[in-house]
This record gives structure tokens, C-alpha cells and sequence, in this order.
């Protein structure tokens, strides 16, 4: 195992670009391919690419809140004391390495951005606790509990397809979560690897002489720091309100008022916006002045660049997978190699690939849906299970795509190819996992 971690690190760090530059990289292979497979013209496929360009925009500043939300409330004294008390239970690297990825698979199948933001800060933790824990393979670690979102109750295919008047209701009804999130199927899937990542991640723990620490006070934020008192001669009217407990008050408790709300209205129904907004507003109660918190702001806002930049190439990659049908096409190779026994095996392997350009689920679900319905009726196959298997392969290459791991790697201070070695190794085993669940169960 040691050897072909060592192996998969050294290609990752010899040949992974910048995330930048893969993202860029992605968009030439998209385009080659879009000329060579569907008839596209060059003009067309520069049109598609364009067109799209800005389609995830409300998705892009979601995201940038996710991280700044997070490392916000993550930087407060409180929350810093819930954390640090919560990774006191991790006694050596092994123990920090199981319980890192246990608490992000629960976060993230409860929520899929709550478990991402929660698993990078807590991994933040654990690396200023725990003496000689490999940073890289903790981080990573804790991107491995996003694997299981898709199957957990804030994935976005098995709650669309519940949900009254979804786009292909006329295909295949109104689906309940009973067959999908909470199936016998499903919940083996979760449960294995539940399992067995932990066990994974452990035993993927480099030697000492391979393993690559962090000096604890690098990840201590500048805002933890900040001075509450305030010099005699500086004090204003100004600055008396900028250091007011009183106004964060009085906002944080409207927040809280209708975080209740939503509560007591929707139930546990989580969903992106309310959990920045859940972030947001206990991250104003924590810093408990408006001058901390906006220090914390600024200081968490910094990580976000890559996320501000990316995210339209890869809306502008979806765009040209979507219009020229590309995609479409993907799918439909998938589908003519199947038969009854091993359909939702490769639904599973289509939707994983169509990820890896498409990285997004309700995305996804869109392109792949009208075809992989098709084929499951011809076949006589269940559409719910189809969902499923799609669902997954689109959590499954998530572990190879850096779009998602931009918001961990900001939290983390890491690059993409410090992950990327562990990751094709969770991706490798992970995949054998679903694809026994798709065949066998």
C-alpha cells in the first residue's frame, strides 16, 4: 500500500496541473472532442462554450459563501473551542485519520456543503493537535466523506425526482426517497463505505520519512488575534460601533429568528442557501463585534480565488457538453454495451465520466436523463435505481475533479496535487464498492 501511495503522490505532484490550468486543459479536450463526435462546427463549439460561460454564476457566489461562511465561523472563539475539544479524542495520526473522515461522511451525507466546509476545518484542527499527522492525506480525508452526499438526504437527483412536477415526471413519476435515498441498495452502498474509507484512509498513512506535517502555527488565522481593547485616543463614534456587541446582537438574533422559521416550516430540508445563511449568522454571534467579524471576512475571502475564476470555465465546459450533445453521446455509448445484468453498473461508470465534465448534478441529471430513462424502460429496468446509479457516478469522480475540492484546498492552504495521489487511490476503491452494489443488490 505504502508503495503505490508513494507512486500515485509522485505522479499526481510531477503531472497535475494548477487547477487553473486543468480546467483549461479540460475545455480544449471538450472542444477536439465536440468537433469530432457530434458534427459540430468550430464556431459552434465557440458559441456553446461562450453561451454557457455564465450559467453558474448564483451557483459560483453559493460556493465563495460556503467558504467564507465557514472559515468565518470556523475562526470564532467558540466554534474554535468546539473543534479543538472534538479533536482531543484523536490520540495518534491513525486515530486523527478515522475520526476526520467518520465526521465528514456523517456531515456530508446529512448535507453535502455543510460536510464539506466542516470535514476541511476540523481537519485544520486535528493538524494543529495531533503531532506527525500527514497534512495531505488528513485533508484529503476529509474530502473522501464527500463521496457519500449523492446517497445521503441532501442529494439533489433522489430529491428531485420527489419532488412534484420535476422535469421528467412524465417519464417516470414522482419518485419517493423510499426507493431511492433510503432502498436497501442505497443504504448498503453508504453503510460499506462507512466502512470501510476510514479503514482505507488509515492504512493509506505514509511512512514517517514520506510524511509531509504542517507547522500548527501556520493554520492559527490573524483574526483569533485581534485586539478587543481599543486605544483611548482612537476611540469615535465610529469605532464605538464598529466594536458594538449590541448590533451583532440585535442582527444574529433576527438570523436566528428565521433559521427558526424555516425550521419549524420545512423541517431538516437543508439546502445551500440555508446553511451559508445558518454560517453567516452564527458566525456574527460568535465574533460577538462587527469589527472581528469583518476581520474574519476578510481574512477567509482570500482563499476564495480559485473558486471566482474556475467555476465559469467549467460552466462554459458544461455549456459545449450540453448544446453540441456530447454528452448525449457519452451516454449513449454506455448504453449500448449494457445489458440487463450490468446497466446500472454502467449507468453508474456514464455518470461518473460525464461528471468529470458536467460537474454538477442537477446538471447532469438533465443531459444524461432522457437517455438513460429510455434505455431503463427498453430494458424493463427500475428507473428509481437508474437515478441512483447516476447519482453516484456523479459523486464518484468528485474525488478526481478538483471543482469541488476548491473549497477544501482554500480552507486547507493546499494545492489540488497535494490530494490528488490519495484521492485516485479512494477513487479506485470506492468505485469497486458501488459497482458490486449496482450489480449485486
Amino acid at each position: 500500500m505504502k508503495g503505490i501511495i508513494n507512486f500515485s503522490n509522485h505522479i499526481m505532484q510531477r503531472y497535475l496541473p494548477d487547477p487553473y490550468l486543468f480546467v483549461v486543459l479540460l475545455t480544449f479536450v471538450v472542444f477536439i472532442l465536440g468537433l469530432i463526435f457530434t458534427g459540430s462546427s468550430p464556431i459552434e463549439m465557440v458559441q456553446f462554450w461562450g453561451e454557457g460561460f455564465w450559467e453558474l454564476l448564483d451557483f459560483s457566489m453559493q460556493m465563495v459563501l460556503v467558504l467564507v461562511t465557514g472559515h468565518v465561523l470556523a475562526s470564532s472563539p467558540l466554534f474554535k473551542k468546539i473543534l479543538g475539544g472534538l479533536a482531543t479524542t484523536a490520540k495518534s495520526p491513525g486515530s486523527a485519520i478515522i475520526i476526520v473522515t467518520v465526521v465528514s461522511i456523517i456531515a456530508s451525507w446529512i448535507n453535502w456543503g455543510f460536510g464539506l466546509v466542516i470535514g476541511a476545518l476540523f481537519a485544520k484542527e486535528l493538524a494543529k493537535r495531533v503531532k506527525d499527522v500527514d497534512y495531505r492525506l488528513l485533508i484529503a480525508s476529509a474530502y473522501s466523506g464527500f463521496l457519500v452526499w449523492h446517497g445521503g438526504i441532501s442529494g439533489s437527483i433522489p430529491l428531485s425526482i420527489a419532488t412534484d412536477k420535476h422535469p421528467f415526471e412524465s417519464q417516470m413519476g414522482i419518485i419517493s426517497t423510499s426507493e431511492t435515498i433510503f432502498s436497501t441498495y442505497n443504504i448498503a452502498i453508504v453503510l460499506a463505505l462507512f466502512i470501510i474509507l476510514p479503514l482505507l484512509n488509515r492504512f493509506m498513512m505514509p511512512s514517517k520519512d514520506k510524511t509531509i506535517t504542517v507547522d500548527p502555527a501556520i493554520l492559527d488565522d490573524a483574526t483569533s488575534m485581534h485586539a478587543a481593547s481599543i486605544e483611548k485616543d482612537s476611540i469615535t463614534p465610529a469605532t464605538r460601533l464598529e466594536n458594538s456587541f449590541i448590533v451583532s446582537l440585535i442582527i444574529g438574533i433576527l438570523g436566528l429568528i428565521f433559521i427558526s422559521y424555516y425550521i419549524i416550516t420545512h423541517g431538516f430540508q437543508l439546502n445551500l442557501n440555508i446553511v451559508n445563511f445558518t454560517f453567516l449568522f452564527l458566525g456574527i454571534l460568535c465574533h460577538w463585534t462587527p469589527k472581528r467579524f469583518l476581520d474574519a471576512v476578510a481574512n477567509a475571502v482570500k482563499g476564495a480565488a480559485g473558486i471566482i475564476i474556475q467555476f465559469p470555465f467549467y460552466a462554459g465546459i458544461m455549456g459545449m457538453m450540453t448544446a453540441s450533445g456530447l454528452a448525449a453521446v457519452m451516454s449513449e455509448a454506455f448504453v449500448s454495451i449494457s445489458n440487463d445484468f450490468t446497466f446500472y453498473c454502467f449507468a453508474f461508470l456514464s455518470g461518473g465520466l460525464v461528471n468529470f465534465f458536467v460537474p454538477s448534478g442537477g446538471g447532469q441529471w438533465a443531459v444524461q436523463a432522457p437517455i438513460m430513462l429510455d434505455a431503463a424502460q427498453s430494458m424493463g429496468a427500475s428507473l428509481s435505481k437508474t437515478a441512483m446509479a447516476i447519482a453516484w457516478g456523479d459523486a464518484w469522480t468528485n474525488m478526481i475533479q478538483p471543482f469541488w475540492a476548491l473549497p477544501a484546498l482554500a480552507i486547507a492552504g493546499l494545492k489540488a496535487k497535494d490530494i490528488m495521489g490519495f484521492c485516485v487511490i479512494i477513487l479506485i476503491v470506492s468505485g469497486v464498492i458501488i459497482s458490486l452494489g449496482m450489480l449485486f443488490l
